[in-house]
């Protein structure tokens, strides 16, 4: 899935043209204010290239999950307001609950050239996920051109990401969606060696596939999280009351065997912080202590990987010419459990390799603990970057036109 064969925002004339831009704008809003903005700063170098240009920028993206058509609350309001700020000039929202209907043809047919609207939240219209027909054409029927650079919606196949790109002339890949290719795509396909990944998160079952593909990729496979007292017991070990998928034991079984037969190392941790149940609310104090991985009581469970398993993965970072990290090590949300993840994130932000985080909650820990700035690259989409780990062709990118 090379980019090199993608036509991008670098390969278009688009002055004079209408141009629809498909971002990712799924920000969280609480009380009408924008709590993390990475997304729209994301997305600006794209729009501003298209304003310099002279084109008509048209914004489209969605906002949540709206259950029933149109909601107040996932109005993309707020996301125009913010963006006339960073952009210093007006965004006009096309307030529109068809999204394109009058109010979105009226705003379009006012623009002039480096004028910018944002339409209203895509999920208004039900067809949106189910990839419709009609709703690909309505959003065709106002451009010329269509960029998608919504890395963050690239694995699903809907109209405002997939579908439009049918029913127009020119569809090309903006910046943000070049960037993760470059730095993903990479990683996967032609890494500086040693390749070191280090997967963690509550579920084993989310990242299988990964394993599966990253063990044909990689030098060596880190383990932690929840995710990772699946392989303990699958080594024979006692867990307590740790998160577990018996169904996955086979398989974890199966990913160690192939891993020596590959002379892939897969790292897990050897000791572990302990509590009695999971902290409710999830940063609530609590009373822990450190056990080996091997031996956890009957009636405790593991909650963040150890220090000295943390020195581990931090030594093997060290050394590693290209990381990528997708999951936290442990319960990052409380102060008392985010050690594994600080260490993590620390060994990374120390290191001279390329380091790139899979988007979610691994992004989300980076940036609370502080080491954001020091990463080669930061996903913005979660499942989007899993599914590209996994080797999968995302359908958003599959859509836009090869050069």
């Amino acid at each position: 899935m090379s980019l090199l064969n993608k036509k991008t925002v670098d390969d278009i004339n688009a002055k004079g043209k209408r141009v629809l831009v498909r971002c990712d704008f799924n920000v969280p809003i609480k009380d009408g204010v924008i709590t993390d903005e990475n997304r729209i700063n994301g997305a600006l170098p794209t729009i501003q290239k298209l304003i310099d240009d002279g084109a008509k920028v048209i914004l489209c993206s969605h906002l949540g999950k709206p259950k029933n058509g149109p909601e107040a609350k996932f109005s993309l309001a707020p996301v125009a307001a913010r963006l006339s700020e960073k952009l210093g000039k007006e965004v006009v929202f096309a307030a529109d609950d068809n999204v394109v209907g009058e109010n979105a043809r009226a705003a379009v047919a006012e623009m002039k050239d480096g004028d910018v609207v944002l339409l209203e939240n895509t999920r208004f219209r039900p067809e949106e996920t189910k990839n419709g027909e009609e709703f690909s054409k309505d959003l065709a029927s106002l451009c010329d051109i269509y960029v998608n650079d919504a890395f963050g919606a690239a694995h699903r196949a809907h109209c405002s990401t997939v579908g439009v790109a049918n029913y127009v002339d020119e569809a090309a890949v903006g910046y943000l969606m070049g960037k993760e290719l470059k730095y993903l795509g990479n990683a996967v396909e032609n890494p500086a060696r040693p390749f070191v990944t280090v997967l963690g998160g509550a579920k084993v079952a989310d990242k299988l596939n990964v394993i599966d593909n990253l063990l044909d990729k990689a030098d060596t496979l880190i383990i932690g999280g929840g995710m990772a007292y699946t392989f303990i017991k699958a080594k024979g070990y006692e867990i307590g009351i740790s998160i577990c998928d018996d169904s996955k034991i086979d398989y974890c079984r199966d990913m160690l065997k192939k891993a020596q037969e590959k002379g892939v190392r897969i790292l897990l941790p050897i000791d572990t912080v302990i509590g009695p149940g999971f902290p409710d609310p999830i940063d609530a104090p609590i009373e822990t202590r450190v056990v080996d991985s091997r031996e956890i009581p009957a009636d405790m469970e593991g909650l963040d990987i150890g220090p000295v398993s943390a020195e581990n993965f931090a030594l093997e970072i060290k050394h590693a010419k290209t990381v990528v990290w997708n999951g936290p090590m442990g319960v990052f949300e409380n102060p008392v459990l985010n050690k594994g993840t600080l260490a993590v994130a620390k060994a990374l932000a120390e290191s001279d390799a390329v380091t790139i985080i899979g988007g979610g909650d691994s992004a989300a820990a980076v940036n609370q603990l502080g080491f954001g700035d020091k990463m080669t690259h930061i996903s913005t989409g979660g499942g989007a970057s899993l599914e590209f780990l996994e080797g999968k062709a995302l359908p958003g990118i599959e859509a836009v036109n090869d050069k």
